[in-house]
């Protein structure tokens, strides 16, 4: 089942008559390797927004989509502690863990507050 990702580069080919391996070779990959990120099996990485937005010339729309999509395709996270004293890191490992058991309410006022914190 292909990933948001995988639906939002699949659709930018269709819609420029690209093939698979046009697009691998665009981000220096094998076809495979961009096969198993537009399913889900490997992350996204991380120069390839750029290198998407740059080499097919997006437009802001299509721009943030791309975001979007890979932001909802990624199997993992990484997130630098460097300046988090161990208490926060302490309270970050544990909101990651235990998310999941949160109930909707509860994550949804998670979410509202997150929000409201400035961009």
């Amino acid at each position: 089942m292909l990933s948001d990702f995988g639906k939002f580069v699949r659709k930018l080919r269709i819609d420029r008559g690209l093939l698979s391996k046009d697009m691998a070779k665009t981000l220096n990959v094998t076809p495979s390797y961009l096969s198993a990120v537009e399913v889900g099996k490997r992350n996204v990485p991380e120069e390839w927004e750029e290198k998407i937005i740059e080499a097919y010339n997006l437009n802001e729309l299509d721009e943030l989509e791309l975001k979007k999509a890979i932001n909802n395709s990624q199997l993992n996270l990484k997130i630098n502690l460097n300046n988090f004293s161990n208490d926060y890191k302490d309270v970050i490992f544990s909101f990651a863990r235990d998310f999941n058991k949160l109930n909707n309410d509860d994550k949804e006022s998670i979410r509202k507050i997150l929000k409201k914190i400035p961009k």
